[in-house]
């Protein structure tokens, strides 16, 4: 792995609602210096997001412009809205349902339909809101990610790795031991990003996020290692646990 492709901004915190907090914070002040702007957020889901949400729900309700914020996933699973594996269902009952948003600033994957056709409606509905790089690329704001123990990110896992260099806006993937099919945003869509945010906790993972954050060769095994942002933002944020591998 080329060392010098690969620096994240590293932001520890004692634990997972500090991580939380910290980008809550963080979000208030991207807005801030937007000013009046819209900003585009592709969400994650997992156990910190839900600190997260729940968060943003109980403190932040009164302390954030709403209407700027249109929401979207960088994944989610091809599951009914209600059902609780699903990204967008958790974020609506520990968000949406308790902050003043509209449904036209909420974007979820259309998981009613089949998945190819889903990835395709995802797509088509990202490319017609948001801006565009020089290569055609949308440009999410701010693009928070997990990584789950194998190294996966958004739902590229480390047996379809093509979908790091897919240049779809969204495709289909399959979870490589349920064989569950979901909806993710490729590499090159998550690359753009104007800012990419990992937000990493617990001991479990302090051995992946180790070998990808001090650049070992076996990083590249690992699709989360594979996003690095031209735009020079990439920040992870780690609890202690996470980082307990990371050498300073």
């Amino acid at each position: 792995m080329d060392k010098s492709m690969y620096k994240p901004n590293l932001h520890v915190y004692e634990d997972g609602p500090s991580v939380a907090r910290a980008f809550a914070e963080h979000l208030m002040r991207k807005l801030d210096e937007r000013k009046d702007a819209p900003l585009y957020w592709a969400l994650s889901g997992g156990s910190t997001p839900k600190l997260l949400f729940r968060l943003l729900a109980e403190e932040y309700r009164d302390r954030i412009d709403w209407s700027r914020l249109h929401f979207f996933w960088g994944d989610d699973r091809m599951v009914p809205y209600d059902d609780p594996e699903s990204n967008y269902g958790e974020a609506k009952k520990l968000l949406f349902d308790h902050v003043p948003v509209v449904e036209e600033q909420i974007h979820p994957v259309p998981t009613d339909l089949e998945a190819e056709e889903a990835a395709r409606a995802y797509g088509e509905t990202i490319a017609s809101l948001l801006p565009q790089n020089s290569d055609g690329m949308p440009i999410f704001d701010i693009n928070m990610l997990g990584m789950g123990g194998d190294g996966h990110t958004a739902s590229i896992f480390p047996d379809s790795m093509d979908l790091l260099t897919d240049e779809r806006i969204c495709a289909v993937a399959r979870h490589p031991e349920s064989g569950q099919l979901r909806v993710t945003l490729t590499g090159p869509v998550i690359n753009a990003s104007d800012e990419v945010i990992f937000l990493i906790t617990g001991a479990s993972k302090a051995q992946r996020v180790g070998q990808i954050v001090n650049r070992e060769h076996s990083a590249t095994e690992f699709p989360a290692a594979h996003i690095n942002p031209p735009s020079g933002q990439l920040h992870w944020y780690l609890d202690e646990a996470a980082a307990a591998e990371v050498s300073y």
